[in-house]
């Protein structure tokens, strides 16, 4: 999807809301555990049913590769599902070297059609720039993340003074000048605090914003940021929207809380 595209969506649906598609096996509604493929099930029911709140849909890959040959098929089938007016986002966490990562990219863009992709930044330009080749394919590179772990490497400062995450956001600027895709940064609401400044040094590329809900980020303190003003933050939810009920009733329960939370996005930002 093109930078246009995805922003006339975002006006259209007066959201910022991207529904992340998590499907654990053991928390899906019984009755689905009885059908051939009930991941595929699970998610295109969430998908149906939050797709006039949402504007991005973000399967993490962890949860369909867990189900061995048949997970990619199934993913496969989930993301030719997502509406063409919502961003795709391939939540692979990819990052490696020269072929290998053309062949991920390949395996991604081409053959299962997704829109955009997470990128781990650890091992380079070489890593990155395959990805970046592919014309309005969308590159979310790891920043500051939402985890307890971001304080081992992404926060630690280097000699110079500037925090490690800093310095992944200026060399993926230099490395994307002249590319094809569009870069974007992976920047997580539990660190409210420098989201501002995150956004200050991306030169206005969107952020992919995970952590609000089970993970304690706050919806209204993230509204009040500079790149949810600008229309700039795609707010990842998951848990709290695909497992609001666990039972028969679990796509209305979504559809209640995606309406909730675009409800609460268009009334500060729209």
């Amino acid at each position: 999807m093109d930078l246009v595209r995805f922003q006339e969506s975002i006006e259209a649906k007066k959201s910022l809301l991207c529904i992340g598609l998590d499907p654990v096996l053991e928390k899906l509604p019984v009755h689905l555990k009885l059908n051939t493929d009930p991941v595929y099930s699970f998610c295109a029911e969430i998908i149906e049913s939050t797709a006039a709140y949402a504007i991005a849909f973000k399967p993490n890959f962890g949860f369909f590769e867990s189900l061995g040959p048949s997970g990619w098929y199934t993913l496969k089938k989930v993301i030719d599902q997502i509406p063409k007016d919502c961003l795709s986002i391939a939540d692979a966490k990819r990052g490696d070297i020269g072929n290998t990562a053309a062949a991920y990219a390949k395996a991604v863009f081409d053959s299962l059609g997704a829109d955009a992709i997470t990128l781990s930044p650890y091992m380079g330009k070489d890593s990155i720039l395959p990805f970046l080749e592919y014309s309005d394919k969308w590159s979310f590179v790891l920043s500051l993340t939402s985890n307890k772990g971001a304080e081992d490497f992404e926060l630690q400062m280097l000699d110079s003074g500037m925090p490690l995450y800093r310095k992944v956001i200026e060399k993926s600027l230099e490395w994307s000048r002249n590319q094809k895709g569009i870069l974007g940064f992976v920047a997580g609401a539990t660190h409210i605090e420098q989201i501002e400044e995150i956004y200050q040094n991306s030169e206005g590329s969107f952020l992919l914003v995970p952590g609000i809900g089970a993970q304690g980020g706050d919806l209204e303190l993230l509204l009040q940021s500079a790149p949810a003003r600008d229309k700039k933050a795609i707010i990842t939810v998951s848990r709290s929207v695909i497992f609001a009920s666990q039972d028969e009733d679990f796509a209305e329960m979504a559809l209640n809380e995606a309406r909730k939370l675009q409800s609460a996005i268009s009334s500060q930002i729209f």
